[in-house]
C-alpha cells in the first residue's frame, strides 16, 4: 500500500470526518462549581486473553466516587488488534452499555474507540489517519477525536482525543525496522499536534489518552500541557482552551488490569465554567 503523505495525515486533504454537528464556543455565564470527570486511558494488551473481560470491568469500576460522576470517560488501545475475535467489542457494548456512547468502536477508530459516560453529549467526531501499517510490524495507526459537551450546560465544551503510537521506536532494541519505525513515531507526533491545535485554534480545552509508546514522553505543547503522571508509556494530558471551561486536577491512580505490562492510568479531573 501507497505511504499516507503528511499533508493527508494531517487532514488537510480530507481526513476521515465522521457524522456529528459542529461545535462552537459558547460564551460563559457565571461561574459554576467544579464538576468531577474521571478520564483513563486502558490498553487491553494481548498477553492474557482469559484476563479481558476483567479488566475491561476493572476499567468500567475504575472510580468509587458515587452517582452518574463513577462513570469514566475512556480512551482505548488494541480494542480487537490481534485477538482473532470480536469479544472486547462485545464487552465494551455490555459493560458500557445503558449509561455510555461508545464512539468509534465500529468504525475507521478500531483499536482506539472512546467510551463517553452519557452525562456529556457528542457534538461531534471524525477519526484522523496518522499512517499506514506494515507487514508484520505494525496495524494502521488513527487518533479518535470527540467534542463533548455537559448535557446540563450546553456551554461546558471540551475536545477529547485518543490515540495509540507505534512500538519498538524507543525500545533500546534495535531491529530491521527501526527506521520505519521512528519516522513514523514522529509523524504521529505532529499530527496529534495538529489535531489538538486544531481543537484549540476554535477555543477548546483538549483531553487527550493514548499508549504512547516512549517513555519519557516529550510534551506535545511545553508550556501549556499538563500531564496526570510524570513518567509511564500510558499517559493523560490536556490544555485549557479560551472558552470559559476551566481543567484541574484532583486526584490519580493505576487500575491493575492483567493482561499484559499495562495498567489502566486514571485522572480525576475537575471542570468548571469560570
Amino acid at each position: 500500500m501507497n505511504p499516507v503523505s503528511r499533508r493527508q495525515a494531517l487532514g488537510l486533504a480530507g481526513g476521515v470526518a465522521l457524522a456529528g454537528t459542529l461545535g462552537f464556543p459558547t460564551p460563559a455565564g457565571a461561574a459554576t462549581a467544579w464538576r468531577n470527570l474521571g478520564v483513563v486511558t486502558a490498553n487491553i494488551g494481548r498477553a492474557n486473553l482469559d484476563q479481558r473481560k476483567a479488566a475491561i470491568t476493572a476499567v468500567r469500576n475504575a472510580l468509587d466516587m458515587t452517582g452518574p460522576a463513577d462513570r469514566p470517560l475512556v480512551g482505548w488501545q488494541e480494542i480487537g488488534g490481534g485477538d482473532g475475535d470480536t469479544k472486547e467489542k462485545g464487552w465494551i457494548n455490555d459493560l458500557f452499555g445503558e449509561h455510555y456512547r461508545n464512539v468509534h468502536l465500529n468504525d475507521g477508530g478500531h483499536y482506539v474507540p472512546i467510551s463517553v459516560p452519557k452525562v456529556y453529549d457528542v457534538l461531534d467526531k471524525r477519526v484522523t489517519p496518522v499512517h499506514e501499517g506494515l507487514a508484520g510490524v505494525s496495524v494502521n495507526r488513527v487518533i479518535s477525536e470527540v467534542l463533548l459537551g455537559a448535557n446540563d450546560d450546553a456551554a461546558l465544551q471540551f475536545a477529547f482525543l485518543n490515540t495509540h503510537f507505534v512500538a519498538g521506536a524507543f525500545n533500546g532494541q534495535e531491529d530491521p525496522h527501526e527506521a520505519w519505525r521512528r519516522a513514523k513515531w514522529a509523524l504521529h507526533f505532529d499530527v496529534l499536534r495538529e489535531r489538538i491545535s486544531s481543537w484549540q485554534a476554535r477555543g477548546f480545552p483538549v483531553i487527550w489518552t493514548g499508549d504512547t509508546n516512549r517513555n519519557p514522553m516529550p510534551k506535545l505543547f511545553p508550556a501549556k500541557e499538563t500531564r496526570a503522571f510524570d513518567a509511564g508509556i500510558d499517559q493523560i494530558g490536556w490544555l485549557q482552551g479560551s472558552n470559559g471551561v476551566e481543567i484541574q486536577l484532583r486526584n490519580r491512580k493505576t487500575v491493575p488490569m492483567h493482561v499484559d505490562g499495562h495498567d489502566a492510568r486514571v485522572a480525576v479531573l475537575q471542570l468548571r465554567r469560570a
